[in-house]
């Protein structure tokens, strides 16, 4: 069976986004963008997205991986890095699902729109999560989350988009890793305890 892995930046204190949903406030990272850039390219890695994360995501990813060995950064204009242009890659490859009550179709590559809930009864590598925190929150809820993979950024937003909203009750973590960046970002990956 398939896994499901949350991936997310968020401030040391625990927003994912500012209060209008902008991310220029991530601490860009040479080294945590090889970790997407070694993700291993096919049509059966599989992204999970809320309507508003695919919607920047596809604004975004399918227009910079070109012929050029690198692409720009999200985060930081200007920044450009042959890591990213492997993540693009690889995201522009897997098979991008949107949950979505407004959205009718979808137009970018290997892309869906899902109406049921099977999808970890399906052959294939981890089902990853990024940003969409309004799935995150009803997967958690569900306990259908079994990895939670958190780069903490060396700041404190005040205010913001919390990641995990409305869930209604405790779920307990174990560490399976703590690792810093000379950055000062932190990467926290969590398994959901049995």
């Amino acid at each position: 069976m398939r896994r499901i892995v949350a991936f997310n930046r968020v401030s040391a204190d625990g927003y994912f986004a500012t209060a209008d949903g902008n991310l220029g406030w991530v601490v860009p990272d040479q080294e945590i963008d090889k970790l997407g850039g070694e993700a291993v390219p096919g049509s059966d890695n599989m992204i999970l997205f809320g309507r508003r994360t695919y919607d920047m995501f596809e604004s975004f990813w399918p227009h910079v991986v070109g012929d050029s060995p690198t692409a720009p950064d999200p985060h930081a204009p200007g920044r450009q890095s042959p890591e990213l242009r492997a993540m693009g890659v690889w995201i522009n490859e897997a098979t991008k699902v949107v949950f979505s009550r407004t959205r009718k179709g979808v137009t970018w590559k290997n892309s869906r729109l899902l109406h049921d809930e099977a999808l970890k009864r399906e052959p294939g590598r981890d089902i990853m999560i990024f940003g969409s925190g309004s799935i995150a929150s009803q997967l958690t809820e569900h306990g259908l989350i079994d990895e939670y993979q958190f780069i903490a950024g060396p700041l404190l937003l005040g205010c913001g988009r919390s990641l995990l909203s409305g869930v209604p009750k405790t779920v307990k973590l174990n560490l399976l890793e703590a690792k810093p960046y000379p950055s000062g970002n932190v990467m926290l990956r969590y398994a959901r305890a049995k």
